[in-house]
């Protein structure tokens, strides 16, 4: 999982500049919106709108931002309908990638993700063609500095996750897909301190990439996170932590 952990780490770090420019709040709206429209606006009956009200508040929306965006979703209030689309392709080195959006016009958004394939030495497949690489979890993350390492791998353990690893100052816990509310219910109530909470891919192998082509892969990955109707990347890529930081200061 060590590529999938660091593009975690990394989106999280450009998730608090993209909070203070405003983009974080126009991908979570949607979110938020297109959850209410598929599952009702109580997000106790509803599994995603909870995790993604969840997610506005990691992100200090205000709590107005995300009555308004429940409501457009149930129809309360009048608002652009939004749709779930994802795409599949390959980046540079052979790299499968996954990609998770919302849009309020998917003739546009698809001419445009393809454009963003083509233009950064990526290709842009057919659907199905890398999903059956990527398994969904849940995926949670605790401050390291809060809890020692077996401890807290017990208390995960008997709330129901599947694994944790150590990730610089983090522990991430993962769970079945179907058991994440329910794990991460369980750390709550032992009142253990969560930094996000999220449901992902995890993909079932990795492809090592470097050089040049570590370069336009990370280049392509952001390109793409940047993107307003975009909400998630996944990818397997493997890069050493050395190339890493070598892309990450260039």
């Amino acid at each position: 999982m060590s590529g999938h952990s660091k593009w975690h780490s990394i989106k999280h770090k450009k998730a608090k500049v993209d909070a203070q420019r405003g983009r974080i709040f126009t991908k979570l709206i949607k979110e938020i919106t297109v959850a209410a429209r598929l599952g009702g606006g109580d997000p106790e009956m509803n599994p995603r709108l909870r995790v993604a009200i969840a997610a506005a508040k990691s992100a200090n929306m205000p709590a107005k931002n995300v009555d308004n965006a429940i409501k457009k979703g149930t129809g309360e209030m009048p608002g652009v309908v939004y749709e779930d689309v994802t795409y599949e392709g390959y980046g540079p080195g052979g790299v499968a990638m996954f990609i998770e959006a919302v849009t309020d016009n998917k003739n546009r958004t698809v001419a445009e993700v393809r454009h963003l394939f083509s233009k950064h030495g990526g290709n842009m497949g057919e659907n199905g063609s890398v999903a059956w690489m990527f398994e969904r979890k849940g995926m949670i993350t605790i401050p390291a500095e809060n809890y020692d390492e077996d401890e807290l791998f017990e208390i995960a353990i008997e709330a129901g996750a599947e694994e944790m690893e150590k990730e610089d100052d983090k522990y991430i816990i993962y769970t079945a897909f179907e058991d994440f509310n329910d794990v991460r219910g369980a750390l709550e109530e032992k009142s253990v301190t969560i930094e996000s909470a999220e449901l992902t891919r995890i993909p079932s192998n990795t492809v090592a990439v470097s050089g040049k082509e570590a370069e336009q892969l990370m280049k392509l990955m952001n390109i793409l996170d940047e993107h307003d109707d975009i909400q998630n990347v996944f990818a397997n890529f493997d890069i050493e932590d050395s190339e890493m930081e070598r892309i990450l200061n260039a």
